[in-house]
């Protein structure tokens, strides 16, 4: 429903089904929001979830049905030779019958930022090529592949019922050999061998507040660890995270449908709230023996787990200020630490994912170890003695390092930036720090990969400005041409409408930092020369993204549309963003709503000085997530710009925001010694500077952004006689699903700027 505070504007909001108030003539081609927004997409049915089996013999994938794009199937494609087919339906599995999801189950999905229905997620099993396991409406379904490619299918274990209502099977992992599968149901870990015999409890401590097995909230939606347990490579024995959430504050979200209001409780820590407790434990598979890994009191949050080759297992733990972070793995039969690395920031250090052996390169007898550092001033690799010693730098490339993709032998394979962040590149390195490109081609492009088990092959994503991703398996010993793994190409409608892009030379707020920002000129045919047109800004702003890039950009055919309405568009990267040095990115420390807006109003006051036709008295800005925030942020300010805005699902009060995120950048104590920097950085404290168009929007069952944030913001806006407008998403979470809420949400922001910005 659209809920509006601006009574002049309610005849209008009466008639949004009606599309835009836009002359039918201004449209001389067939792209309208309508198509945009409907099957096929514009864009072809892109793969998602992309893998390569651990020998590199299959690339798999999930594809949108062609039957309905929101429905996705499990397809695959054998290599090095071979087409692309579907392995696997939901109606395969379940016949006619519905998925179920739990309460859990679609938080846990969003939390991934998976969407849509049907087939959502597999693994492969082990270090086989032919097994994959599939969870699927609570059960646990083991596909294997047969010697034409189909799939034999058979479901290993079913979602239970006990006095909490349906238990899912969740997280299933096969051990390397693929003998057997763990998973975890009812906050309790199973094992099931995968030849024959039931299924066999490990752990007897769930409760409703206690389990083990899962990542719990803040490790999913703040460190980027979705995994609760991993297999040692014998497959003896488990290494676990215990979770307890009884100190975790329960917070009720009422999801708010048309015909029904239900409530879900969630333990959520706000920040300066308790977090859950965590330890870290060896479980034996044999008798189920759980052994705990001691860590220091400090050690708030376990960052990522696993086990070295040799079956000794490791954690990185931070602290809560998250200045510290300790890489360190404990003796196989004392279970003593030993610290293999401790990185210190005085603002923060960020967690990764690159920490790898490399069995060619011998430091203290032991492989080394590849892990990733800022120490330097920007991201870059380092080898590390587990013996101890100072780490030796690998890599010193002139941009940060992004992510290590494979390691193996005397190989490093990894992605970094290119052109000041705006590309990312492929590249190869050998123990002895030695770097090429892998397949050097055009500028402005932007790779990344996934590898098999031993390196050897690569599974490489490209997309362009303008061009939706390509995927095409590599290989690292053969002097071969890429395979390319074959997807339904875009509508001939995209390459009609893919604009030019003006790239600007935008300097911050500092008068010396260069900020990556694009432009899309207006495209309204008829306009009278000279006249001024109107320009819509889109920013995000916030600590690790970035969305100038010469990328595929999901939006554009929503940008294109804008330009058809005679709306420019420009896209800026402030102060803080991702793919940069340090000094950049850390420009948030104790500093949300000041830096990025001092960037963004900057770059506002100089586009009229670099685009001809600009009318600095008609831009408007657009923002989601922490680019709502920014949005919201920008209005409130006696000295914005900008003459209307759009914000969707803003944090506007930083108390309610949980605690990884909101305390890395503002504080631990948001009572008492940090008080100034929420203060500063709140929303609602500034309501009574609204002086301009705005409109909000945000979904009633938001997990990560509580509704909460908006109806604070709104009630201080009503409290100070502000008018704005609202629209709200009933049952809808942080991202807008669904065709339909998808399409209304951008007639709504679309109609909001025509009514605002044009004369």
């Amino acid at each position: 429903m659209l809920l509006r505070f601006m009574p002049q504007a309610l005849l209008a909001a009466a008639c949004l089904s009606c599309v835009l108030p836009v002359p039918a003539a201004e449209l001389v081609d067939p792209l309208s929001l309508d198509r945009i927004h409907a099957d096929p997409p514009l864009q072809g049915r892109l793969p998602r979830e992309a893998t390569l089996s651990p020998g590199g013999r299959w690339a798999a994938w999930l594809q949108p049905s062609q039957a309905d794009g929101e429905v996705k199937e499990l397809w695959g494609q054998p290599l090095p030779a071979g087409g692309p087919r579907r392995l696997l339906a939901m109606a395969d599995l379940l016949g006619g019958a519905k998925v179920h999801l739990t309460e859990a189950e679609k938080m846990a999905l969003q939390r991934r930022r998976i969407g849509g229905s049907g087939i959502l997620e597999y693994r492969w099993c082990g270090n086989s090529d032919q097994r994959l396991l599939v969870p699927l409406s609570g059960g646990l379904y083991l596909a294997e592949l047969q010697a034409d490619g189909l799939p034999r299918t058979r479901l290993l274990a079913q979602a239970k019922t006990d006095t909490r209502g349906d238990e899912p099977v969740r997280d299933p992992q096969c051990d390397k050999a693929g003998r057997q599968v763990a998973f975890v149901q009812a906050g309790d870990l199973w094992v099931q061998p995968l030849s024959a015999g039931p299924a066999r409890r490990l752990t007897h401590s769930a409760s409703a507040t206690r389990s083990t097995g899962l990542a719990e909230f803040i490790a999913e939606e703040e460190l980027d660890r979705h995994e609760g347990f991993w297999w040692a490579p014998d497959g003896r024995a488990l290494l676990a995270i215990e979770v307890d959430e009884s100190p975790v504050p329960i917070k009720v979200r009422a999801q708010i449908a048309a015909d029904h209001t239900s409530f879900a409780e969630q333990r959520y820590p706000g920040a300066g709230q308790p977090n859950a407790k965590v330890r870290a434990l060896r479980i034996e598979i044999s008798n189920g023996k759980a052994t705990p890994l001691r860590l220091p009191p400090e050690a708030e949050y376990i960052a990522r787990a696993g086990w070295f080759d040799d079956g000794t297992p490791w954690l990185q733990w931070l602290t809560r200020e998250q200045t510290r972070l300790d890489l360190v793995e404990f003796d196989r039969r004392s279970a003593a630490p030993h610290t293999l690395a401790s990185e210190r920031d005085s603002a923060w250090v960020e967690t990764h994912d690159d920490l790898a052996e490399l069995s060619g390169r011998l430091l203290g007898g032991k492989p080394a170890l590849v892990w990733s550092s800022e120490r330097s001033g920007r991201r870059q690799l380092w080898l590390l003695d587990r013996r101890g010693g100072e780490p030796q730098a690998l890599t010193q490339q002139p941009e940060a390092v992004s992510h290590v993709v494979c390691a193996a032998g005397q190989r490093v394979v990894f992605a970094g930036a290119t052109e000041r962040g705006r590309a990312r590149e492929l590249f190869v390195a050998d123990g002895e720090g030695q770097v090429r490109m892998l397949s050097p081609g055009e500028p402005r492009r932007w790779r990344d990969a996934k590898a098999d088990d031993d390196c050897r092959q690569l599974l490489v994503t490209e997309s362009r400005w303008g061009q939706p991703p390509k995927l095409s398996a590599v290989s690292l010993d053969m002097d071969a041409a890429p395979q390319p793994i074959a997807g339904t190409p875009p509508e001939p409608l995209l390459a009609q409408i893919v604009p030019e892009v003006q790239v600007l030379d935008i300097v911050a707020a500092d008068g010396k930092t260069p900020l990556n920002a694009f432009y899309l000129p207006p495209l309204k045919a008829g306009a009278a020369p000279g006249a001024l047109h109107p320009v819509i800004v889109r920013a995000y702003g916030g600590p690790t993204g970035a969305e100038v890039r010469w990328a595929w950009e999901g939006q554009l055919p929503q940008l294109a549309y804008w330009q058809r309405l005679g709306f420019g568009v420009m896209t800026v990267d402030t102060r803080g963003m991702a793919n940069r040095d340090r000094d950049f990115t850390h420009a948030h420390y104790r500093a949300f709503g000041q830096v990025e807006v001092a960037d963004l109003f900057a770059a506002v006051r100089q586009l009229p000085q670099q685009v001809p036709g600009v009318d600095p008295a008609r831009i408007g800005f657009t923002g989601w997530s922490y680019g709502g925030f920014l949005s919201v942020r920008a209005m409130l300010d006696a000295d914005t710009p900008f003459a209307a805005a759009f914000a969707g699902a803003p944090p506007a009060d930083w108390t309610l925001y949980d605690t990884a995120y909101t305390e890395r950048y503002l504080g631990t104590d948001p009572l008492g010694r940090d008080a100034a920097f929420y203060v500063q950085a709140s929303l609602v404290g500034r309501a009574k500077l609204l002086a301009k168009p705005l409109m909000l929007a945000h979904g009633t069952a938001d997990d990560n952004v509580l509704f909460e944030n908006s109806l604070r913001l709104i009630e201080a806006l009503q409290a100070e006689g502000k008018l704005f407008e609202t629209v709200i998403y009933p049952g809808k979470a942080h991202g807008i699903d669904g065709r339909k809420s998808k399409l209304h949400l951008a007639r709504t922001e679309t109609d909001f700027f025509v009514r605002q910005l044009r004369p």
